[in-house]
C-alpha cells in the first residue's frame, strides 16, 4: 500500500489577497466585520483542470478502497482543487452554508495517562498543572451564550475519580440551567471531550444535561490500526486503556444517549494512505455523528519527538484531502476544522472549511491558562482574548462564502436521521 512520505518544506506566507494574522486590512475600510472579508484567499482561486479519472471518481456516491487511497494521495494543485470543490459543494448542499461554533473550554490539564504524542501527558514535569473553578467554567460558558455561540465543548486531561466526575456533572447542570434565554430557549448544547469513562459516568453526565438531544461526546480513536494505536500508548497505559477499551467507549457513549464523535491523527509516523482509508471505513462502520480530525504535530513535552513529523506543506495537503474524502464518503456528519490546521498555516482553518468542514472550535478558555494546555507545539491563539477571536473568525468564515450559525446547536443531519430511525 502507499506510504505517506515526507515532502518538502512549504512556506507559511499568506497570499496577498488572503486574511493575515491581524485580520484583513485591504478591505477594512469598505466592509464591516460582521459582513466578512471581501478578499478571496488565494487557495480558492486555483484553476480547475481535473483529469478524466478524477472526474469519474468524484461523480460517485460510493467509493472503493482504491478510490479513497487515490483521492487521499492527490498532490497536483489542479487535482486538489477539484477535490476541494467537490467536498465544498456537497457540504453546502447537504448541510447548508452555515459554520457552527463550539466554544472550547480547556478546564484542566491534569492527566493520569501517558499517551506518547501528548504534550500534557502525566510524565511531562515541565508543564504547570491547573484546574479551573466551577465559577470560571460556568462564566466562560455563559460568555459563549451571550455572544450567540449556541454550543460549547468542555475538554480536559483524563481522570476517572469520583471527585472529577461529580465536578463535571455539577458544571454541566449549572451551564444548562443558566444558559437558557430567549435566544437559546433550551440553553447551550454541550460537547464533552474527557477521555474514556465507564458507562455509568457517561449516563450521569448525559442526565445532568436534562432532556434534550444537544449532548455530544468526542472520543478520538486516534487511529483504527491496532498496531499503530499500541505504539501511541505506553505498555503501562495499555493495561487499562487498550484498543478494545476504546471501541467499548464508543459503544457506551451511544448507549448513554449522546451524539457520538471520534476522529484520528493524520500523518503519524509510519502511517499509510491505506491506514487513513481504514479510518474512514471505521467511522462509517461505527455510524458516527461527528468527526474531529487533525494533522499530527509533535510536542516537545511528548515522547515521540525523535520520530519526526511530515513537513508542513505535504502534511497540510494530506490533512485537507482526508477531510474532503471523509466528507464525500460520510456525507452528512459534522466535521470540525481543527485548530491544528492553523498551526501549520495561518489560514489553515479556512482551508479546512473550504474542504468540507462545517464546525469550528474557538478557544474561550481564560487566557492565563491557555499556554499550559498545548497538546502539540506552537498552538495558535493562546495569547488572544476570547473577544479578539469572535470578529476575526466571522470575517475569515465570510471570506470563503460561508456564514456563522449564531444561536444554533448545529446538530448533524446524520444524528437527526439516525435517531429518527431509532424512534420510528
Amino acid at each position: 500500500m502507499d506510504t505517506i512520505l515526507i515532502g518538502s518544506q512549504a512556506s507559511s506566507t499568506l497570499s496577498s489577497d488572503g486574511c493575515g494574522p491581524a485580520g484583513c486590512t485591504a478591505c477594512s475600510d469598505r466592509v464591516g466585520v460582521s459582513q466578512g472579508c471581501a478578499a478571496i484567499p488565494g487557495f480558492l482561486n486555483a484553476p480547475l483542470q481535473a483529469p478524466s479519472r478524477l472526474q469519474s471518481v468524484l461523480r460517485r456516491e460510493a467509493f472503493s478502497d482504491a478510490d479513497i487511497v487515490y483521492l487521499l494521495g492527490l498532490t497536483d494543485p489542479a487535482d486538489c482543487e477539484a477535490l476541494r470543490r467537490a467536498s465544498y459543494d456537497l457540504t453546502t448542499r447537504l448541510l447548508g452554508d452555515k459554520v457552527h461554533y463550539r466554544g472550547i473550554i480547556e478546564f484542566s490539564n491534569i492527566c493520569r495517562l501517558n499517551w506518547r504524542y501528548c504534550g500534557i501527558r502525566k510524565s511531562n514535569r515541565s508543564v504547570p498543572r491547573y484546574v479551573l473553578s466551577k465559577q470560571q467554567i460556568v462564566e466562560s460558558a455563559l460568555w459563549a451564550a451571550e455572544n450567540n455561540y449556541g454550543s460549547i465543548c468542555l475538554q480536559s486531561g483524563e481522570r476517572r475519580d469520583e471527585k472529577f466526575i461529580r465536578f463535571v456533572e455539577e458544571c454541566i447542570r449549572e451551564i444548562r440551567r443558566k444558559s437558557v434565554s430567549e435566544t437559546l430557549p433550551h440553553g447551550l448544547s454541550i460537547t464533552l471531550s474527557l477521555g474514556e469513562q465507564d458507562l455509568s459516568t457517561y449516563r450521569r453526565w448525559r442526565e445532568a444535561a436534562g432532556e434534550h438531544g444537544g449532548v455530544r461526546y468526542l472520543m478520538r480513536m486516534e487511529t483504527s490500526n491496532p498496531d499503530l494505536f499500541a505504539r501511541l500508548h505506553p505498555a503501562r497505559d495499555r493495561m487499562e486503556k487498550s484498543y478494545q477499551s476504546r471501541l467499548r467507549a464508543l459503544d457506551d457513549i451511544r448507549a448513554a444517549g449522546m451524539q457520538v464523535g471520534t476522529g484520528g491523527m493524520i500523518g503519524l509516523p509510519d502511517q499509510t494512505l491505506a491506514d487513513l482509508c481504514a479510518d474512514i471505513r471505521f467511522y462509517a462502520r461505527y455510524d458516527i455523528d461527528m468527526l474531529g480530525m487533525g494533522p499530527y504535530i509533535t510536542s516537545l513535552g511528548a515522547d515521540m519527538v525523535d520520530e519526526g513529523m511530515m513537513e508542513r506543506g505535504p502534511l497540510m495537503q494530506l490533512s485537507l484531502n482526508m477531510l474532503a474524502v471523509a466528507r464525500l464518503a460520510l456525507r452528512d456528519v459534522n466535521i470540525a476544522a481543527s485548530t491544528a490546521l492553523q498551526t501549520l498555516f495561518e489560514d489553515g482553518r479556512e482551508r479546512g472549511l473550504s474542504y468540507g468542514c462545517n464546525i469550528i472550535m474557538p478557544n474561550i478558555s481564560p487566557r492565563e491558562v491557555r499556554k499550559n494546555y498545548q497538546l502539540y507545539d506552537n498552538k495558535p491563539c493562546i495569547e488572544e482574548e476570547r473577544t479578539d477571536c469572535r470578529g476575526c473568525l466571522e470575517a475569515r468564515i465570510g471570506s470563503i462564502g460561508r456564514r456563522v450559525g449564531w444561536n444554533e446547536w448545529g446538530c448533524s443531519p446524520h444524528y437527526q436521521t439516525r435517531t429518527a430511525a431509532t424512534h420510528s
